[in-house]
């Protein structure tokens, strides 16, 4: 076993976002000694309210841009370790306009890397398995880290550009880095323009819900709080250089998802609406994760769907004063598109 980094205080960049600010969380829940320092630019999809509430003591909110040098030479000094989650992460988007994926997503980790440079801070970057592009559906096989790299967007083509930066700073300068892939994660705080969150509040407000194609596209769900430990795994025990593929074994295609959230909300599980297809929709994506579990011990604890389903449709419920203020802007844009 490696030997293990013991941070005390790290930057997490798109701290209030979805999948950020859930491990902003757990690191506050499960590692006491351990400072954070938001740094988000609080686009629209963050959202201070994910993180209000955490101890002032132990967490800072610091908004700004990634892509900022001058604002990371300032704050980067004194922290032990960057753990990147910003990212522009919307398929649709970056179909309808690729360019704020390429500034954040390349030229800002760009700007991590060069800060971690300058200031020999330790780095992990999350990534995600679109830059893998897809799988066959009737194909037995999953992605592994070494599956090469065919991203079909331009958000997974930003991204799979970043992990490349990443690998080349690694090799070139000597940056102490590991990298993350996960899959499709669900769970509290995940904006409303994505898949289950969408349609959860669709059926809150009455709206019968919309899948695109044929709904047999199938995505790898891993609970976001499995992601978070993961990731912590990974930031303390990994080996410097090295890829880990994150997924807890939760393939399901959508039409599947989208049944079973009627269901658990008393919904007929037909009762929704089919909507075309989105450009280059990947197929299948499926994850193995034996590197991380065999070299590193981690493994997921939220294996049950349908229960983390019926939490995370809880959540939506208890908190509509968090989702309500974005919903019609949301569907008023994909009005706008059709879906």
């Amino acid at each position: 076993m490696p030997e293990t980094f013991e941070p005390r205080n790290i930057i997490v960049t798109g701290g209030c976002g979805f999948i950020g600010s859930n491990f902003v969380h757990h690191v506050v829940r499960e590692h006491p000694e351990v400072h954070v320092t938001v740094l988000d630019k609080l686009t629209y999809a963050g959202n201070p309210e994910n993180i209000a509430g955490l101890p002032e003591d132990r967490v800072e909110l610091v908004v700004g841009d990634i892509c900022d040098a001058e604002l990371l030479d300032r704050i980067v000094p004194g922290h032990d370790a960057i753990v990147h989650y910003a990212a522009e992460s919307h398929n649709d988007n970056s179909i309808a306009d690729p360019e704020p994926f390429v500034q954040t997503n390349v030229v800002g980790t760009f700007r991590l890397l060069e800060a971690c440079r300058k200031h020999d801070v330790r780095y992990h970057h999350v990534s995600t398995d679109e830059v893998y592009g897809d799988l066959a559906l009737d194909d037995p096989a999953r992605f592994t880290e070494e599956t090469p790299y065919k991203p079909s967007s331009p958000y997974s083509s930003s991204k799979a550009s970043s992990d490349m930066l990443v690998r080349a700073w690694t090799r070139t300068y000597g940056i102490r880095s590991t990298i993350s892939n996960c899959s499709n994660n669900y769970g509290p705080y995940q904006h409303i323009e994505k898949f289950i969150p969408r349609q959860i509040t669709n059926i809150i407000d009455g709206i019968r819900p919309k899948l695109y194609g044929d709904g047999k596209n199938v995505r790898d769900w891993i609970h976001t709080e499995d992601h978070s430990s993961a990731v912590w795994t990974i930031l303390t025990k990994g080996r410097i250089g090295e890829t880990y593929l994150i997924g807890a074994d939760g393939e399901k295609d959508n039409i599947t998802v989208l049944r079973a959230i009627l269901k658990a909300m008393g919904r007929p599980e037909d009762d929704f609406d089919w909507v075309r297809d989105r450009p280059g929709h990947d197929r299948r994506y499926a994850i193995d994760s034996t590197k991380l579990r065999t070299e590193l011990g981690w493994q997921p604890q939220h294996t049950d769907f349908e229960s983390g389903l019926e939490s995370t449709i809880a959540w939506y419920r208890e908190h509509e004063a968090w989702w309500r203020p974005a919903k019609a802007a949301t569907e008023a844009k994909y009005a706008k598109q059709g879906q």
